[in-house]
Order: C-alpha cells, then sequence, then structure tokens
C-alpha cells in the first residue's frame, strides 16, 4: 500500500527557483547548504576530528556536497541508503586569458565545457556566474544574471547553404561571445569588471572559474502548462530531488519510528566530464565521507566492510524520453513518456549499473510511494551513455542502481521535462531513503 506523498506540484514550482539560483555547481551546492541549514543540518570541515553524534551533517568541496542523517542510536555498522547526482551540466567555461576581440567586438575566450548542443548557445542572452579566488585564499561566487554577453550566429545571406547542408561550428573559431565594442582589448577587463560587480578591491581576485549561462528563467509551457522548460536540469532537477528527500527522510528519523539506515544524499561534479577530480563521482570524497561517518562511531574496519555490504545507492540523472520526431532513435519497446514517472535506466554492457536485484529495490520504492515508473534502454544500433552509477558501483563495491527522469533536449542550454516528473522522482526517493 502507497503512503501519502509528501511533494506536489509546489515541488515543481521550488525547481524552478532552484534552477534559476544555480547556474554553476557552486552555486548549486550553496543553494542545497541552505535548504540542508533549514532542516537542521551542520556544514562539518574535512579538516576537524568529526564525532559521532547523530543528527543531519553535509561536507562541501568545490561544486560537490555530501549530506547525511545519523539516526539516534545508530551503530557502526549500520548500512547507508544514498541518492546520488551531479551539479555540473555541459556549457561555455572561461578562459585563464579571457578578455579577446577583433574587427572592433570585444569577446570573452571560453572553452567547452562537456559535451553541449552547440547551436543551442547561439543568438542567446548570456549572463556570467562563478566562483572567484582571491588573494587571502578565500573564495566568493559571483552571478552577473543579466543580458552580458552573445554568441551571434552567421547571417543566412552569407551561408546560403546552411538549411540544406546542416549547421556546422567550429569550437574555437565559432562559439566565442561578444560582450562590447572597441578595439582596445586589455588584459584584465573581465576580471575588474566582476571584482567590481562582486564588491571586490581591485586586484584581489588571482583565479576563477567561471562559465556562461543563459538567463532566461524557467518556465511552465503548454496549453496547460503540463510542461516545464529550463537549463540545466541535466542534472539539476537531480540535486533539488535529493535534497528535498534527504531533509524528508531526516524528518521522519526524527520521529518515533526512526530509520534503520543512515540516508545520504551525494552530489558530485564533473559528470560531464568523466568525474575525475577530487570532486567527481570517481574520486575519494563518498568514500572518505561514509568511512569517517564509520570511524567516528567508534567503528572498525570491519564494520565499515558490514555497512557498505548493506548499502545501496540510486544514481539519479536525467535520460531520454521517446522523441516525437525522431521515434526511429529509441529502441523500439521502450519509449519513456514524460509525465509517465522516473525511468530505470538498463545496459546490459555496464554503461549503467542497475541489475535485476536493483530493480526490485527501485520497484518496491515506487510501490510504496505511489509513484510509477518506466524503463529505458537504448536502441542496439547506437552508443549509450553513462553516469555516475557504474563509477560508484566499482569504486566503492556498493550496490547501484541507475535511474532519473526523462526529458528531450538533453545537453541543451534549455531541456524539457514533465511537470509531474520532478515530483514524482523526489517521492521516490523519499520512500528509498526512508524504507
Amino acid at each position: 500500500m502507497s503512503e501519502p506523498s509528501p511533494f506536489g506540484r509546489g515541488h515543481t514550482d521550488d525547481l524552478m527557483s532552484f534552477l534559476a539560483a544555480s547556474p554553476t555547481p557552486y552555486h548549486a551546492v550553496a543553494n542545497a547548504a541552505e535548504q540542508l541549514e533549514k532542516a537542521g543540518f551542520r556544514q562539518v570541515a574535512e579538516t576537524d576530528a568529526w564525532d559521532g553524534t547523530s543528527g543531519g551533517k553535509y561536507v562541501l568541496r568545490g561544486g560537490a556536497i555530501v549530506a547525511w542523517y545519523v539516526p539516534e542510536g545508530a551503530d557502526p555498522h549500520t548500512p547507508f541508503r544514498i541518492v546520488g547526482a551531479h551539479t555540473d551540466s555541459p556549457n561555455l567555461r572561461v578562459k585563464p586569458r579571457p578578455d579577446s576581440g577583433a574587427h572592433g567586438w570585444r569577446q570573452v575566450a571560453v572553452e567547452i565545457y562537456g559535451g553541449p548542443l552547440l547551436n543551442s548557445w547561439l543568438d542567446r542572452d548570456l549572463g556570467l556566474a562563478g566562483r572567484l579566488s582571491l588573494r587571502d585564499g578565500s573564495t566568493r561566487l559571483v552571478n552577473v544574471d543579466r543580458p552580458l554577453l552573445r554568441v551571434p550566429q552567421l547571417a543566412i545571406h552569407l551561408d546560403r547553404s546552411v538549411n540544406a547542408d546542416g549547421l556546422k561550428l567550429d569550437k574555437q573559431r565559432h562559439m566565442q561571445p561578444v560582450w562590447g565594442l572597441g578595439d582596445d582589448v586589455r588584459d584584465g577587463d573581465l576580471i575588474a569588471f566582476l571584482e567590481e560587480t562582486a564588491g571586490i578591491p581591485s586586484g584581489e581576485v588571482t583565479g576563477w572559474d567561471l562559465m556562461v549561462h543563459s538567463v532566461e528563467p524557467p518556465a511552465y509551457l503548454g496549453r496547460d502548462k503540463e510542461l516545464l522548460a529550463g537549463p540545466r536540469m541535466d542534472n539539476l532537477l537531480s540535486v533539488h530531488a535529493g535534497t528535498a528527500a534527504l531533509t524528508a527522510a531526516a524528518a521522519a528519523g526524527a520521529g518515533p519510528s526512526g530509520l534503520s539506515h543512515i540516508p545520504v544524499l551525494a552530489a558530485f561534479d564533473h559528470e560531464e566530464n568523466g568525474s575525475q577530480s577530487d570532486t567527481g563521482a570517481d574520486g575519494p570524497l563518498l568514500g572518505s565521507v561514509l568511512e569517517r561517518s564509520v570511524f567516528a562511531r567508534g567503528g572498525s574496519y570491519e564494520d565499515r566492510a558490514r555497512a557498505f555490504a548493506g548499502t545501496v545507492c540510486l544514481s539519479s540523472d536525467t535520460g531520454h524520453a521517446v522523441h516525437p520526431n525522431y521515434a526511429e532513435r529509441h529502441d523500439p519497446t521502450h519509449h519513456p513518456r514524460v509525465d509517465g514517472g522516473p525511468i530505470l535506466k538498463v545496459n546490459v554492457n555496464n554503461r549503467y549499473a542497475t541489475d535485476g536485484s536493483g530493480r526490485a529495490v527501485f520497484a518496491a520504492a515506487c510501490e510504496k510511494a505511489g509513484v510509477p515508473f518506466q524503463s529505458f534502454v537504448s536502441n542496439n544500433a547506437m552508443p549509450c551513455g553513462t553516469t555516475i552509477g557504474p563509477i560508484t558501483a566499482a569504486r566503492h563495491g556498493i550496490r547501484t542502481v541507475d535511474i532519473g527522469v526523462a526529458i528531450l533536449s538533453m545537453h541543451s542550454a534549455r531541456e524539457l521535462c514533465g511537470a509531474q516528473d520532478p515530483f514524482l522522482l523526489a517521492n521516490a526517493l523519499v520512500a528509498f531513503l526512508e524504507s
């Protein structure tokens, strides 16, 4: 029998605000941390000694966050239930020498991050956001959330064959945005502008991690507003749902029924370029946090091994809804639909980590939540994508299941999903974390 679902349409409204306020991974984890703080979680520093007290805790590292809730009386060998996600999205990122230009145009030099649909960034009003590193070793978030840059497309009069032969974009020559006029391009202009914008004294910024974002806000779409269009759904939709689910599970864990395991949210950076970083899923962050939690509660290596052996991770990332104009690109017997509930992602070559036992875990969570779910496999004639699931399973020896929400226009500057799917996913995650 399903239980009353804690999230409805208001969850999707809140997702829209989260997407708009999170133009970079650094902003996303800061906003997630703010929600956790409101729910009683507290930040712990990796450089401090940890204690074994119960309650909600989280670690921030760059564009990644790992949060967990220790129920009262949890044993050192208590297993974990993990929701995994990633905070990064394909985009354009500022180079070390950003100031460039030609022929009277002032431009910003950018590098291509991940695998974006390049054409989706053309002729779009773009802002600039990220993290500034200061001379004293501190960092400051900055967000210029107004039309600042634009990547102008070549007029059809100068490329008459573009509609017949297809748009061909050179990543170096054609993707550099303009942001002003003038022939006098001076090194330091962009950073000086950002210092002034952020209220930082001139010359104090010595490093930066900056990226371009669309300033068009998320919006409901369609006759009955049954669709949601917005940026960075891959994969902030899952980060937002995981944060909401963890706070709900923590509230349940503080009640009389308690929890028999430790619910965790692990949102990593750098999934879009392979996850191999200190904040990526292929790095040590998750394993370090889980082990330190075991040891802080007086556990041994044997307790650590027992806890990991009983742990399950739902790796939540967006997947492909069947496209009405390209249905032949999908598997003919697996056509996930938007608003049909979260998808279970399967690939027998381990591009996804799901197996039959993992399917049973997810099916039980969806049944408990009263949420429908769908299955996704790739067309055999096409390569299959991947995500953090197989990495998590292989690196930590943790049973992992790949799931997500079906969307269209994945890796576009603006993606599309059903308006119900975000809260259906969140409800399934709550049931999983509370089971």
